[in-house]
């Protein structure tokens, strides 16, 4: 029985074709397919950016240890969580001013009755 030689999985060795350019082992990702994705609950978009924007992202990316990709989501991600935060303090004010309101109402109702 004879084994198969094992290449070392080095730079070079990707770099000069010795770990396998045949068109056999190639194939097309299938978004739907990544178990990744499913985990993480990613889908896939399309959107158009400026390209100064994107090179803009890329290096601040690079200075956070990250891909653009992944620090486009932390954006998105902030941005919602702040516009929640946001939406409920407006909301909440506009409550207190309503209790407010009625209090003062009450008051006046008392004071004229």
């Amino acid at each position: 029985m004879s084994k198969d030689k094992k290449i070392p999985g080095t730079v070079e060795a990707w770099e000069s074709g010795e770990l396998g350019r045949d068109e056999k082992y190639v194939q097309v990702y299938q978004p739907e397919d990544s178990a990744i994705d499913d985990a993480l609950e990613l889908q896939m978009i399309s959107i158009r950016l400026q390209k100064g924007l994107i090179e803009d992202l890329k290096q601040i990316a690079q200075l956070n240890g990250l891909n653009y990709q992944p620090l486009i989501r932390q954006i998105l991600q902030r941005f919602v969580a702040s516009e929640f935060k946001k939406l409920a303090r407006e909301y909440m004010a506009q409550k207190s001013k309503e209790r407010e309101e009625e209090a003062e109402v009450q008051v006046e109702e008392k004071d004229c009755a």
